[in-house]
């Protein structure tokens, strides 16, 4: 039998497109989910074709592929890490998630700051990500362009995404507002089940 490409589809949101306002509009998920992520997806399928990644998870070529091909694996998954955190209503940490947090930075408060400058601080674009290694205890990085915590060998488990089209048509320069609006519409369950997985 002949294998198989991998071919990839665009994830489903967990939510309406316009049940994260006033946090992010329904314009932006169109552009960002709609378009952006369409176009990572597209070309990411395009790129697989007769490589040595052709039959593999997107968590394997997103860790191990170079180039092109690094470069929209990557961000087809940062997205979909993104997208799927999302929640209409936030929710808090729970369990031990929340247990690794306070040990690791003393209070979800603290986190929430520590991640809050990370995604304010970084220059140019990219990602702020809440990461866990395989001990389960937790970190911030803060990775430019298409990077992602699997290259670092670590489990991603939050992410802020800090590329302009995120947020732009919603706050314009204004990176700091939109950031503190995030922390409004995280669903710490799949956060959790992250972590657990």
């Amino acid at each position: 039998m002949t294998p198989m490409k991998t071919v990839f589809l665009m994830p489903t949101l967990p939510y309406e497109v316009g049940s994260l306002a006033p946090a992010i509009s329904a314009e932006t998920i169109g552009y960002h989910f709609g378009k952006h992520l369409q176009t990572y997806v597209n070309n990411l399928n395009n790129l697989i074709a007769g490589t040595e990644f052709e039959e593999s998870p997107l968590e394997e070529i997103a860790a191990k592929a170079t180039g092109a091909l690094a470069n929209n694996a990557g961000q087809v998954l940062n997205h979909t890490l993104y997208f799927e955190q999302l929640a209409p209503a936030a929710t808090a940490p729970s369990g031990a998630l929340l247990e690794a947090i306070e040990r690791d930075f003393g209070s979800a408060d603290e986190l929430k700051s520590k991640l809050t400058q990370a995604a304010t601080g970084l220059f140019g674009s990219g990602w702020a990500w809440l990461c866990a290694d395989s001990e389960g205890h937790l970190s911030i990085l803060q990775m430019p362009n298409a990077d992602n915590p699997l290259r670092h060998g670590l489990k991603p488990l939050l992410t802020i995404d800090v590329w302009e089209h995120a947020y732009y048509l919603d706050y314009q320069n204004r990176r700091p507002d939109y950031v503190a609006a995030i922390w409004n519409i995280i669903n710490w369950r799949v956060v959790e089940a992250r972590y657990g997985a």
